[in-house]
């Protein structure tokens, strides 16, 4: 056995790690940090490792149930290699090990190690092996595998702690990007659930009222045609509303407006296509300084979209407003959203009517967000709802 083959064998050896390999570090921090997405960061992080330590390959293997590989991200080799290579391997053998046992293995020489199980045909040549578990919490999230040295015939020791501290970061970075997918998957869940509440409650029993005092229109060409002629055009002016209230909804699945980084065009894009469906006319007063709006992370800007598109789908639906001011304005700490309409009000003491879900919906979502909303309103005075959400400091760690 190579005497560098395990750990706890390895000769003394000096450590210290250079200033360009800790300014190296620092930067490859920065950049998987800055990545959300879940398959973009696990190819960057595959790349960043192999350049840290001059590595001519490097693979990131993702741990699913039983230790197995479920995903496994090269560096270092084009798609005409990996094709050519076949199926990416289960975990087995060596790259096995570094999971079964939870430690770093550096290895000068693959084939004399007594876990290698060799390579398959047309796979590439290597013989030096840096393998370093990477873990949360206590908890396997996978592996990083480099081999093939570029400039000394094995890996230092001072490369596997660079790139132990590298796995820290890296498993940092994976979980915020699983916790980020969650996140969209619950949101498209969350709408998905609202839209079909309102579609039944609104659209769905609007178009079965239609269908029923229809029944009788035969009957009544007959004997009564003036009901007949009256039940229709009620027919016509409820498809008509349908209709509107259709394209609100198609406006309210533009992921495209939703996703987007810029909340003051978001917003001014979303108060357009709203008064474009004829629901009502929207006013802006959009006094934001870009710098406050930066200030607010990804998923507020998309919640604070959506409430917007709620808020205007209420006023309109709910409060039958002609005309809406649409208003938004920045503070030090804060962003406030105000809508404000000419509608038919409510008593703002008392609780909403059964059915009309959507100001409990945007309480829950604002306070969600470390906000609050607050409602003024009175019977025919119209209603002004105001969402306050607080900025994040520009004084946090990177």
């Amino acid at each position: 056995m190579h005497p560098d083959q395990r750990p706890t064998d390895l000769p003394p050896e000096p450590t210290p790690l250079t200033v360009d390999q800790l300014e190296a570090l620092v930067d490859a921090t920065r950049e998987i940090a800055a990545i959300l997405e879940l398959e973009p960061v696990l190819q960057l992080i595959v790349d960043r490792v192999r350049g840290l330590v001059g590595a001519e390959y490097a693979a990131l293997g993702i741990a699913g149930t039983g230790g197995r590989i479920e995903r496994f991200v090269t560096s270092g080799m084009s798609h005409e290699e990996r094709a050519r290579v076949g199926p990416p391997p289960r975990g087995l053998g060596l790259l096995g090990l570094i999971t079964r046992e939870g430690r770093s293995y550096r290895i000068a020489d693959i084939s004399q190690h007594p876990d290698s199980a060799g390579f398959p045909p047309n796979h590439p040549q290597m013989r030096s092996f840096l393998g370093v578990p990477i873990s949360i919490h206590n908890r396997s999230v996978g592996n990083l595998y480099l081999t093939n040295k570029r400039d000394a015939p094995e890996f230092s020791a001072a490369d596997l702690l660079l790139v132990e501290m590298f796995s820290l970061r890296a498993a940092i970075a994976i979980e915020n990007a699983r916790l980020h997918e969650q996140v969209q998957r619950l949101a498209v869940v969350e709408e998905r659930e609202r839209i079909s509440r309102d579609l039944h409650d609104g659209i769905i029993q609007a178009i079965y009222g239609v269908a029923l005092s229809l029944e009788d229109v035969p009957t009544l060409m007959e004997s009564d045609p003036e009901e007949a002629e009256v039940r229709v055009d009620r027919a016509i002016d409820s498809l008509n509303l349908a209709i509107r209230e259709i394209r609100n909804f198609i406006l309210g699945l533009r992921s495209e407006l939703l996703h987007g980084a810029d909340v003051v065009t978001g917003m001014a894009t979303l108060a357009e296509e709203f008064a474009m469906t004829g629901a009502a006319d929207v006013d802006l007063d959009l006094t934001v300084d870009p710098e406050a709006t930066s200030r607010l992370p990804m998923t507020h800007r998309v919640q604070l979209l959506q409430m917007t598109r709620e808020a205007l789908s209420n006023a309109a639906r709910h409060a039958h407003a002609k005309r809406i001011r649409l208003a938004m304005h920045s503070e030090d700490d804060f962003v406030e959203l105000t809508v404000e309409d000419d509608g038919v009000g409510f008593d703002a003491e008392e609780e909403p009517p059964a059915g009309h879900l959507g100001l409990a919906n945007l309480r829950q979502r604002a306070a969600a967000l470390g906000g609050m909303m607050t409602i003024e309103s009175s019977p025919g005075e119209g209603t002004r709802l105001s969402i306050r959400i607080p900025l994040i400091s520009e004084e946090r760690p990177e």
